[in-house]
């Protein structure tokens, strides 16, 4: 049975978008360098083929994980969810206890991570830490050198 993962319209173009690109794109090149390998002669000795042939092996198969990541993909409607408590797309505005640092993190699927524009992942620490907490709540999250609080000041979509 697969996993279920869910996805911003835009992470879901972009995932549909890469998809496409690997097989328009990257499968050609994939059959050219065998075409090539393949004419420069014996193939029992012929590296170039040995390679190119295992290139598009491992080309198929990312192409299959990710038809099957869209299979499975939901596009999580916005105007559906609850700003009382932090869900996945929540925008939570938090402030660290112990040094009263202030950040701003969204929180997404983990395919849409990216901590230089504040998107986290629901599965990462501080994302499961944060979700189904409400603002005033403190959140208690296990890092590798303890726990961390901080504060839920704001949640927004």
């Amino acid at each position: 049975m697969s996993k279920v993962s869910y996805y911003t319209a835009e992470g879901l173009k972009k995932l549909r978008d890469e998809l496409n690109h690997l097989k328009d794109v990257e499968r050609p090149k994939a059959s050219q360098a065998i075409a090539e390998a393949r004419d420069k002669g014996d193939l029992s000795e012929n590296a170039e083929y040995d390679a190119a042939k295992e290139a598009q092996g491992m080309l198929e198969m990312k192409i299959s994980k990710m038809e099957e990541t869209l299979a499975n993909a939901r596009v999580i409607d916005e105007s559906q969810l609850d700003t009382s408590k932090v869900l996945a797309l929540s925008i939570v505005k938090i402030k660290n206890q112990t040094n009263g640092m202030e950040m701003t993190y969204t929180l997404v699927a983990e395919s849409e991570a990216d901590l230089k524009t504040g998107k986290i992942s629901v599965n990462s620490p501080i994302g499961k830490g944060l979700l189904g907490k409400s603002v005033g709540d403190v959140a208690e999250i296990q890092v590798p050198n303890g726990i961390m609080k901080f504060d839920i000041i704001e949640i927004s979509r």
